[in-house]
Protein backbone atom coordinates (compact mmCIF):
# COMPACT_ATOMS: atom_id res chain seq x y z
CA UNK A 1 0.00 0.00 0.00
CA UNK A 2 1.07 3.42 -1.06
CA UNK A 3 1.83 6.16 1.29
CA UNK A 4 -0.69 8.85 1.77
CA UNK A 5 0.30 12.53 -0.16
CA UNK A 6 -1.38 15.58 0.53
CA UNK A 7 -1.94 17.07 -2.72
CA UNK A 8 -4.11 13.80 -3.48
CA UNK A 9 -8.08 14.81 -2.82
CA UNK A 10 -9.85 12.74 -0.01
CA UNK A 11 -13.19 12.79 1.03
CA UNK A 12 -12.42 14.92 4.47
CA UNK A 13 -15.22 12.88 6.60
CA UNK A 14 -14.07 14.24 10.25
CA UNK A 15 -15.08 17.69 9.04
CA UNK A 16 -17.70 16.57 6.65
CA UNK A 17 -21.93 16.65 7.40
CA UNK A 18 -22.73 13.83 5.39
CA UNK A 19 -20.29 11.96 2.90
CA UNK A 20 -17.08 14.49 3.75
CA UNK A 21 -17.20 15.41 -0.24
CA UNK A 22 -18.14 19.39 -0.07
CA UNK A 23 -15.59 19.37 2.96
CA UNK A 24 -12.84 17.23 0.97
CA UNK A 25 -13.14 20.19 -1.88
CA UNK A 26 -12.95 23.03 0.59
CA UNK A 27 -9.80 21.46 1.99
CA UNK A 28 -8.50 20.95 -1.60
CA UNK A 29 -8.92 24.46 -2.55
CA UNK A 30 -8.91 26.59 0.16
CA UNK A 31 -12.20 28.02 -0.33
CA UNK A 32 -14.53 27.94 2.38
CA UNK A 33 -16.55 24.49 3.47
CA UNK A 34 -19.62 26.82 3.78
CA UNK A 35 -19.47 27.91 0.14
CA UNK A 36 -18.62 24.86 -1.19
CA UNK A 37 -21.67 23.41 0.62
CA UNK A 38 -24.04 26.45 -0.87
CA UNK A 39 -22.81 26.32 -4.27
CA UNK A 40 -23.89 22.48 -4.03
CA UNK A 41 -26.99 23.42 -3.22
CA UNK A 42 -27.54 26.15 -5.57
CA UNK A 43 -26.23 23.91 -8.29
CA UNK A 44 -28.90 20.80 -7.08
CA UNK A 45 -32.02 23.12 -7.21
CA UNK A 46 -30.92 24.79 -10.54
CA UNK A 47 -29.69 21.76 -12.20
CA UNK A 48 -31.45 18.38 -13.36
CA UNK A 49 -30.00 16.41 -10.26
CA UNK A 50 -26.46 16.14 -11.99
CA UNK A 51 -24.70 17.23 -8.83
CA UNK A 52 -26.19 14.94 -6.85
CA UNK A 53 -24.89 11.87 -8.94
CA UNK A 54 -21.71 13.81 -9.26
CA UNK A 55 -21.87 14.05 -5.40
CA UNK A 56 -22.06 10.51 -4.88
CA UNK A 57 -19.82 9.01 -7.36
CA UNK A 58 -17.19 11.09 -5.53
CA UNK A 59 -18.49 9.82 -2.52
CA UNK A 60 -18.01 6.30 -3.40
CA UNK A 61 -14.79 6.64 -5.21
CA UNK A 62 -12.75 9.11 -3.54
CA UNK A 63 -10.46 7.43 -0.63
CA UNK A 64 -11.25 8.73 2.90
CA UNK A 65 -8.50 11.22 3.92
CA UNK A 66 -6.26 9.29 6.42
CA UNK A 67 -5.55 10.11 9.69
CA UNK A 68 -1.64 10.48 9.53
CA UNK A 69 -2.68 13.66 7.01
CA UNK A 70 -4.59 16.05 9.89
CA UNK A 71 -3.46 18.99 9.91
CA UNK A 72 -1.64 20.10 13.53
CA UNK A 73 -2.15 24.32 12.93
CA UNK A 74 -3.85 26.71 10.70
CA UNK A 75 -0.41 27.73 8.83
CA UNK A 76 -0.08 23.76 7.86
CA UNK A 77 -3.21 23.81 6.13
CA UNK A 78 -2.58 26.93 4.57
CA UNK A 79 0.76 25.88 3.21
CA UNK A 80 -0.62 22.26 1.78
CA UNK A 81 -3.30 24.25 -0.10
CA UNK A 82 -0.90 26.23 -1.34
CA UNK A 83 1.19 23.48 -2.28
CA UNK A 84 -1.96 21.81 -4.29
CA UNK A 85 -3.30 25.29 -5.96
CA UNK A 86 0.20 26.34 -7.36
CA UNK A 87 3.36 23.66 -6.11
CA UNK A 88 5.45 26.31 -8.43
CA UNK A 89 4.91 29.68 -6.33
CA UNK A 90 5.02 27.33 -3.42
CA UNK A 91 8.63 26.07 -3.84
CA UNK A 92 9.56 29.81 -5.28
CA UNK A 93 8.17 30.99 -1.76
CA UNK A 94 9.84 28.70 0.49
CA UNK A 95 12.99 29.31 -1.52
CA UNK A 96 12.54 33.44 -1.14
CA UNK A 97 11.94 32.54 2.78
CA UNK A 98 15.64 30.41 3.03
CA UNK A 99 17.51 33.22 1.31
CA UNK A 100 16.32 36.12 3.61
CA UNK A 101 16.85 33.63 6.80
CA UNK A 102 20.48 32.97 5.25
CA UNK A 103 20.98 36.83 4.64
CA UNK A 104 19.89 37.62 7.86
CA UNK A 105 22.25 34.71 9.33
CA UNK A 106 24.95 36.19 7.61
CA UNK A 107 24.20 39.42 9.16
CA UNK A 108 24.27 38.13 12.74
CA UNK A 109 28.07 36.28 11.48
CA UNK A 110 29.15 39.55 10.35
CA UNK A 111 28.50 41.29 13.53
CA UNK A 112 29.68 38.56 15.65
CA UNK A 113 32.79 37.78 13.97
CA UNK A 114 33.77 41.61 13.04
CA UNK A 115 36.48 43.68 15.65
CA UNK A 116 33.51 45.17 17.71
CA UNK A 117 35.24 46.38 21.24
CA UNK A 118 31.82 46.87 22.57
CA UNK A 119 30.42 43.79 21.86
CA UNK A 120 33.01 41.81 22.92
CA UNK A 121 33.36 43.47 26.15
CA UNK A 122 29.66 42.59 26.76
CA UNK A 123 30.57 38.99 25.76
CA UNK A 124 33.15 38.98 28.48
CA UNK A 125 30.92 40.59 31.20
CA UNK A 126 28.50 37.64 30.50
CA UNK A 127 31.56 35.29 31.64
Amino acid sequence: MSEPRRTKFYRDKQNGKWMGVCAGIADYTGIDVTIIRIGMVVATIMGSGAPILVYLAAGFIAPAKPRELAYDTPDDQKFWQGVRASPRRTVRDVRSKFRDIDRRLADVETYVTSSNNQLSREIDSLR
